[in-house]
């Protein structure tokens, strides 16, 4: 369970180092500082992700979910910034555009590694 874990956060890095090459608005200081990035948006999304789409149950349901893309940017913008300089986003429009990314981009890539360890 560890190493899906570990899998998991080298994926969501790997997944925000190709929005940083896609975005000029959208900065990672290495891989390194994408590691950090993915570590801490995992804890940003096991610890306030839950209470986020708690509290804004209603909007997702009558934007039939997609209010989750914007719950999602919150949660790039917080890990943003906790880490500082090594991550910066311009602006909000350019989250919501990456998480959507990201989100597409993690899906293909634990796909990808679901596949092959089977």
């Amino acid at each position: 369970m560890f190493v899906r874990w570990l899998i998991s956060i080298v994926l969501n890095a790997v997944a925000l180092i190709v929005v940083a090459e896609l975005f000029e608005s959208f900065y990672l200081d290495g891989f390194g500082a994408a590691i950090l990035a993915s570590f801490i948006l995992a804890i940003v999304n096991v610890i306030i992700k839950p209470i986020l789409v708690v509290l804004t149950l209603p909007i997702t349901v009558v934007t039939l979910g997609l209010f989750l893309f914007i719950i999602n940017a919150i949660a790039l913008m917080i890990t943003q910034a906790i880490m500082g300089s090594g991550f910066d986003i311009d602006g909000f429009g350019t989250a919501i555009i990456a998480s959507v990314i990201i989100s597409i981009i993690n899906l293909l890539l634990n796909n990808l590694v679901r596949d092959s360890i089977r």
